[in-house]
C-alpha cells in the first residue's frame, strides 16, 4: 500500500511517515448537554481545519469501525457496558441504583447516542492500534479518542469507555513493551490504574496536581509490584510554560525511551494544558504542545496520537489541526484559511494564540527537584524488562478491502480476535498509593489488575536479550 498517507519529510532524519487519521462525520453531532465543558463539535471543528489546510491529502483518512460489546469487554465489566449499551435519558429515572454506581449522572451524563458515541470513539483508537500493528502506518490519529479517566467499572471525568487501555491492550499483542504518555492537564489516572501492576506498559503523565480533578498523580506514585518505577507521575503547577514544561519532557521521556525501549508509543494529546483553557490553569502555547508531538515522532516508533480534554474549543481545534501537520511533517501557514466554522477564530483568524502573561508557579528548583527525582527513578531501571514467552495469540484480522481502500469500513472480521477467552478477562486495579498501603476494595469486582499476558512469540524457545 504505497500510494497515500505518505508524509513530507521532517527533521534531520528526513523519513516520510505514513499518517493514517481516523474520522466519524457523526461525532460531532454527540452532545453532553447544555452548559456542559465536553463538546464533540470541537472535533468536526479539527476535521474541517485539516480538510481546509490540505492536510487530508497527505493521510490515509479511515471511518472507524464502531467498537462492539466485546471489544469494550477486552477491559470494561460486562455489565457496565451492558448498562452504557440500554440506557436512554427516558429510560435513565428508572435506573437511579445503576447510575450512582456506574459514576453516571452530572460530570458524565446520560445523552442520546451515548453508547454510539463510545463505540466511534474507542473503535478510532483500537482500530489504530491495529493498523499500527500490521504496520500499515507509522502515526496512527484519532482525535475523538484519549478519554483517559473512565475505569474498569465507572465512568469519570466526562470519560465513559478507556479507548485508551484498550489501544493499548490491542499494541500488547505485537508489542512487547507499550508506552503511553499523557500531556492532559488533568492526571492520567485510567490509565495508569489499568497497568499499575505490570512491567509491559510504561505510564507517563505531566499535570496539574494539587487541589485539582481527580486527585492522583503524586510523584511518589510509582507503581506496585512489577510494575514498580513503571508508572512515572510529573506533579505540575499553575502556570507552567513551554520553557518549564520541556525542562521536563524531553529529558525524562528520553530516559524513557533508552531504559524501556518500547516498541510502540501513545500519546494522549489533551488540549486543556493550552493557555486559556476554559477549564485548565497552564500557560502552553500550541508550538510548545505539539513540541511534545514532534519529539516522540523523532524516535521513529509507531506512535498512536489521541486527543483528551480541551474546553475552549476554538483552541482545541487549532492545536490539533497543528499537530496533525507536525505528524505528517507539513508546516501549516499561520493565516485561517476560510472555512464553515471561520467565524469562531477571530478576531485574528489565525492558527497560533498567544500565552497569557498568567503567573507561573513552577520555580526553576521545583522543576529541577521534579526531573532529579524522576530521572533518578529511571536509573532503577537498568534495562528494558526481559518477557516471558508463549505460544502467540492471534492477530486481529484485517480484511483485504481495508488494506487497500481508503474507507476501511471493515477492520476485522465477525470470528476477530477482538474477543477475549473466558478464562482470561481482564481486570482492573483498584487505585494503589504507593508501596506501602493496602489496595482498596471499593467493588470487589472491580478491585484487581490488569491480567497482561506475558508477550507471545511464535517460537519459544528464542532467548531474551
Amino acid at each position: 500500500m504505497e500510494t497515500g498517507g505518505n508524509s513530507l519529510p521532517s527533521g534531520p532524519d528526513g523519513v516520510k511517515r505514513k499518517v493514517l487519521y481516523f474520522y466519524d462525520p457523526e461525532v460531532g453531532n454527540y452532545y453532553y448537554g447544555q452548559g456542559h465543558p465536553m463538546k464533540p463539535h470541537r472535533i468536526r471543528m479539527t476535521h474541517a481545519l485539516l480538510a481546509h489546510y490540505g492536510l487530508l491529502q497527505h493521510m490515509q483518512v479511515h471511518k472507524p469501525v464502531p467498537a462492539r460489546d466485546r471489544d469494550l469487554c477486552r477491559f470494561h465489566a460486562d455489565d457496565y457496558v451492558n448498562f452504557l449499551h440500554n440506557v436512554t435519558p427516558e429510560t435513565q429515572q428508572d435506573q437511579l441504583r445503576q447510575l450512582k454506581r456506574f459514576n453516571v449522572g452530572e460530570d458524565c451524563p446520560v445523552f442520546d447516542g451515548l453508547f454510539s458515541f463510545c463505540q466511534t470513539y474507542a473503535g478510532g483508537s483500537i482500530g489504530g492500534a491495529v493498523k499500527l500493528n500490521h504496520g500499515f502506518c507509522d502515526i496512527a490519529i484519532n482525535w475523538a479518542g484519549g478519554l483517559h479517566h473512565a475505569k474498569k467499572c465507572e465512568a469519570s471525568g466526562f470519560c465513559y469507555v478507556n479507548d485508551i487501555v484498550l489501544a493499548i491492550l490491542e499494541l500488547l499483542k505485537q508489542h512487547q513493551r507499550v508506552l503511553y504518555v499523557d500531556i492532559d492537564i488533568h492526571h492520567g489516572d485510567g490509565v495508569e490504574e489499568a497497568f499499575y501492576t505490570t512491567d509491559r506498559v510504561m505510564t507517563v503523565s505531566f499535570h496539574k496536581f494539587g487541589d485539582y480533578f481527580p486527585g492522583t498523580g503524586d510523584i511518589r506514585d510509582i507503581g506496585y509490584s512489577k510494575g514498580k518505577y513503571y508508572s512515572l507521575n510529573v506533579p505540575l503547577d499553575d502556570g507552567i510554560d513551554d520553557e518549564g514544561y520541556h525542562y521536563l519532557f524531553k529529558p525524562i521521556i528520553s530516559k524513557v525511551m533508552e531504559v524501556f525501549r518500547p516498541g510502540a508509543v501513545v500519546l494522549q494529546c489533551g488540549a486543556d494544558s493550552l493557555s486559556g483553557d476554559r477549564l485548565g490553569c497552564f500557560n502552553l502555547s500550541i508550538k510548545g504542545h505539539a513540541e511534545c508531538v514532534k519529539f516522540m515522532r523523532s524516535f521513529n516508533v509507531p506512535l498512536l496520537l489521541l486527543g483528551g480534554g480541551g474546553y475552549t474549543i476554538r483552541n482545541v481545534a487549532r492545536c490539533w489541526c497543528y499537530e496533525t501537520g507536525v505528524a505528517l511533517g507539513v508546516e501549516v501557514d499561520d493565516k485561517m484559511p476560510q472555512h464553515e466554522y471561520y467565524e469562531y477564530f477571530g478576531p485574528d483568524y489565525t492558527l497560533h494564540v498567544s500565552p497569557s502573561n498568567m503567573e507561573n508557579k513552577n520555580s526553576r528548583q521545583l522543576l529541577l527537584e521534579i526531573r532529579n527525582k524522576l530521572l533518578g527513578n529511571l536509573s532503577k531501571l537498568e534495562h528494558a524488562p526481559s518477557v516471558q514467552f508463549q505460544e502467540r495469540q492471534p492477530d486481529t484480522e484485517l480484511t483485504e478491502a481495508d488494506e487497500d481502500q481508503d474507507d476501511g469500513d471493515e477492520r476485522w472480521n465477525s470470528d476477530s480476535d477482538m474477543d477475549i477467552d473466558e478464562d482470561r478477562k481482564l481486570i482492573i486495579p483498584s487505585r494503589v498509593k504507593r508501596e506501602v498501603i493496602e489496595p482498596e476494595t471499593k467493588d470487589p469486582v472491580c478491585s484487581m489488575g490488569v491480567d497482561v499476558s506475558p508477550m507471545p512469540i511464535d517460537v519459544p524457545t528464542v532467548k531474551v536479550e
